[in-house]
């Protein structure tokens, strides 16, 4: 394998998915559930590469236009999460509510594939010039940078001053974070004529 191909992969995976750090870093301080939080990241981004692999190739499974709808998904979650939130307050703010079990595998997945969504865009020109044997190393690449990607999340969730931070606050940051995502996600797209 090319050196230089390899450096270009890692670069592209870096830019395009510094937020997902904070994102993981989020679900991994809910609790337990880490083999789900990996194995949702996974399906997600996993997903992302299918369909920039069959549009490089020239399927389309996503109309462009539909793109940006896919902010419903982090919205929608972020709703779910302050609903639980305000359903289980305590009446003592130093302690905050404790969650069953952390995040599911499928809801970590509907996260990753709806921030990744934009990434498809950047992907795509680039599979399609790099051939199949390059694009073979990306996707190789990709998928060895999501597991760093969660050791990274994971890192941050348990640094002390970061997890303590989280465990006081992160049943609180996880739904703004996730509704901010998915609004974001919804203008920058144009959906909805916003």
């Amino acid at each position: 394998m090319n050196a230089g191909i390899i450096g270009q992969a890692a670069g592209l995976f870096a830019v395009t998915n510094i937020d997902d750090i904070v994102i993981l870093a989020l679900f991994f301080a809910q609790g337990a559930g880490h083999l789900r939080i990996v194995l949702g990241q996974y399906i997600g981004f996993a997903g992302i590469l299918v369909v920039a692999v069959a549009a490089a190739f020239g399927a389309t499974f996503l109309p462009e236009p539909a793109v940006p709808y896919l902010g419903l998904l982090p919205l929608a979650l972020g709703l779910k999460a302050a609903w639980q939130v305000w359903r289980d307050r305590a009446g003592d703010d130093d302690d905050p509510p404790v969650r069953g079990g952390g995040p599911k595998a499928l809801e970590v997945a509907a996260v990753t594939f709806a921030n990744g969504g934009d990434n498809i865009g950047v992907y795509v020109p680039v599979f399609a010039t790099s051939g199949t044997s390059g694009m073979t190393v990306y996707v190789v690449v990709f998928l060895i940078l999501v597991a760093v990607w969660c050791l990274a999340g994971r890192f941050f969730a348990t640094r002390p001053l970061i997890a303590g931070a989280l465990s006081r606050w992160g049943h609180i940051l996880l739904p703004l974070v996730l509704i901010g995502l998915g609004v974001v996600i919804l203008v920058q797209g144009g959906a909805f004529g916003l």
